[in-house]
């Protein structure tokens, strides 16, 4: 018999976790994320008839992701030409990352620049549609730099 729940959070959970959801093919994703990423994936809970993924976690750093193949009428869907959601990763090395998640198969958003606001930053898509900052904090300014950097940043998106 089940016992009653010690928390109301799972131990190790934060309190808001993602959940990717995937058009059939979230196995192929998990494994395509240890590879890219570094994810560790945990356990996978397949469909009683083992064509699907019901549930399955992934970690990335200190970051828990839950991830599942969509069913027929749920009103989550994986992505079909865009995303409602993006992944943004901190990391030690974004051009490392960056790199080795191109060369899994990543396309590039936007590639690697310093931004404005200290970041060097850029953004992928994976195969299966989810897109992903990678970046690397390197500077800390002040209010005025910050404000002077931001300026700057605007101009060049009028050109």
């Amino acid at each position: 018999m089940p016992t009653p729940a010690a928390n109301p959070v799972p131990d190790g959970m934060p309190t808001v976790t993602a959940h990717m959801w995937f058009n059939g093919n979230c196995r192929e994703a998990l494994t395509y994320y240890a590879g890219a990423f570094g994810a560790e994936v945990g356990e996978i809970v397949p469909s009683p008839d083992g064509s699907a993924v019901w549930h399955s976690m992934l970690r990335i750093g200190d970051t828990q992701l839950m991830a599942a193949d969509a069913p027929p009428g749920l009103p989550e869907q994986g992505p079909t030409g865009s995303t409602t959601v993006g992944f943004f990763l901190y990391v030690d090395d974004c051009d490392a990352w960056f790199d080795r998640a191109v060369d899994a198969g990543c396309t590039v958003v936007d590639p690697l620049v310093d931004q404005f606001w200290g970041d060097r930053m850029g953004k992928v898509r994976d195969p299966f549609g989810h897109v992903w900052g990678i970046a690397t904090h390197t500077w800390d300014f002040t209010e005025e730099e910050m404000a002077a950097a931001m300026a700057g940043a605007a101009t060049a998106y009028e050109d």
